[in-house]
């Protein structure tokens, strides 16, 4: 397996699987538009994004985007999608992506990652557990536009 940084060159594999993700969370699938979202994502430098690839098949990835934290006036990375193929599932895939989004988060001088996951994706909770990601109840707040 290797995990690299996607750029423009992994961006037909990255939509596919970006596709996928989105079909997961029950979305109509649109290729044309996940490719089109992810490009400019990377085009503009709005987000990171590691692909990992197990041979030249592209099983996962997971994407950063960046945020800040006045109150301790450093960067911090929000953990949006992780995303493993079926076929890959159990196998460690999505484990060593959160490990890659971390070191990349650390090497970037960042308070931490923070991410947030339906509260019955209990299989997703018990990998951020596992990984060290800790559950928080006092700070979730919503607004929907």
């Amino acid at each position: 397996m290797s995990i690299l940084r996607a750029t423009s060159n992994e961006l037909d594999d990255l939509a596919e699987l970006f596709d996928l993700y989105r079909v997961f969370y029950e979305q109509k699938s649109d290729l044309p538009g996940a490719r089109a979202f992810i490009k400019e994502r990377l085009n503009n430098e709005e987000s990171v994004v590691f692909i990992a690839f197990e041979e030249n098949d592209p099983i996962g990835f997971v994407q950063l985007y960046p945020t800040f934290s006045s109150v301790s006036m450093k960067r911090t990375w929000v953990l949006n999608d992780l995303y493993v193929k079926e076929i890959a599932r159990g196998k460690g895939f999505g484990e060593k992506l959160l490990h890659k989004a971390i070191t990349f988060a650390e090497g970037t001088g960042a308070k931490g990652v923070s991410l947030e996951t339906d509260k019955e994706n209990v299989i997703a909770q018990s990998l951020y557990e596992k990984v060290g990601f800790i559950r928080e109840a006092n700070h979730f707040y919503i607004f929907q536009i």
